[in-house]
């Protein structure tokens, strides 16, 4: 039996998001086709010779993976998750750190953050190499020697070698959905004023011009998830803009979220940036009409069976949000979910891709 060891940055469990999810999933099917999988975090002692394999997720956060690849010396893959989080940095961060980083390149940005969250005790740093070889060298110090990159999907490979210019192996693994627990019932009503918003709080989210898009309308949204553990002043700052229509809860565990999906009529994630929107897939296949970020890699999922925004202009939220409503679903989505999203595609997907690398099988 192969042993594969999944590799997570040190703040998995306690500031808990997409990659999260992914991980979890993906390894417990992996499980099911009689794949032994670790999780393990980055700042934990390993022993390495028990594996067959290292698989790594996020490559924004190359410190987390240049010291074990290094010690391991294994065959290794990488789920690169490429979020660009620097529109939102330069030009919607508030404070010191916004100022600073409006003269910045996306690189420089990403190794500021990894070396202060550091230094003040926020993250651990494993890799000491990666103080000196910075952010871009250390990326494509792994883009080089992985056994194959894993995006999420096609646009995300033509944006890691359009920034990185360092063209490798690759399989697109699509992000899943648990089709088996959001399963969406079509006899129950559908509440068109109910919006939600599933989703870590933190800048680059967006929930900011959510809520002014939102505050004091028709719709009630409802915003689910836990503040990002450095972001609780932007926190601060939505509940103190949200009017009463607008209420909070805490991050939930996925089946308590089915409840929620199977109500509202519109899932809203007007992100600075989004890979996917694992949340928006969930929704989708719970019945929702989408709103989604024009930004990133969200029209590969969601072609046209989406309304998409500007996340600069609460307007243009509103008018998406206000089309959702409005319009039937015509199944297309959640079809297309069930046939190309689901977790069992991803994770058999995952497995031809360990393939792909013979020696790993005995």
């Amino acid at each position: 039996m192969i042993k594969a060891l999944m590799i997570v940055r040190s703040t998995f469990y306690t500031s808990r998001g997409g990659d999260t999810i992914q991980v979890l999933q993906t390894a417990a099917h992996l499980a099911a086709h009689r794949i032994c999988v670790d999780i393990k975090l980055t700042s934990e002692k390993i022993e390495y010779d028990q594996y067959d394999l290292l698989h790594f997720f996020n490559i924004t956060r190359p410190a987390d993976i240049l010291y074990h690849i290094r010690k391991a010396k294994k065959p290794f893959f990488v789920s690169t998750i490429l979020i660009d989080y620097s529109e939102y940095d330069k030009y919607h961060r508030k404070g010191p750190a916004g100022m600073l980083f409006r003269f910045l390149t996306a690189d420089s940005i990403e190794y500021m953050k990894t070396i202060s969250r550091w230094l003040l005790g926020k993250d651990r740093l494993v890799s000491y190499e990666y103080i000196w070889k910075g952010q871009r060298r250390a990326i494509i110090d792994i883009l080089q020697h992985a056994s194959l990159l894993l995006p999420n999907s096609h646009s995300e490979y033509r944006r890691l070698i359009e920034q990185y210019h360092c063209p490798a192996d690759h399989m697109v693994i699509p992000n899943g959905v648990d089709t088996s627990l959001f399963a969406f019932n079509k006899s129950v009503e559908k509440d068109p004023l109910m919006v939600l918003c599933v989703a870590r709080i933190e800048g680059i989210k967006n929930q900011l011009n959510l809520i002014r898009a939102l505050r004091n309308t028709q719709f009630n949204l409802f915003i689910i998830g836990t503040a990002a553990i450095n972001q609780t002043s932007y926190y601060q700052e939505c509940r103190q803009l949200a009017s009463g229509n607008i209420q909070f809860i805490e991050h939930l565990p996925q089946e308590e979220l089915v409840s929620y999906y199977q109500k509202a009529k519109v899932h809203a994630l007007p992100s600075w940036f989004e890979t996917t929107g694992l949340s928006s897939l969930e929704a989708a296949a719970m019945g929702c009409n989408i709103v989604i970020t024009d930004k990133g890699d969200t029209r590969e999922y969601f072609g046209t069976d989406a309304s998409y925004c500007d996340p600069a202009s609460p307007e243009s939220i509103f008018n998406s949000v206000q089309k959702a409503a409005t319009m039937s679903n015509n199944g297309l989505l959640l079809q297309k979910i069930h046939m190309q999203y689901s977790w069992e595609q991803a994770t058999v997907r995952t497995i031809e891709a360990y393939k792909s690398v013979k020696h790993i099988w005995h």
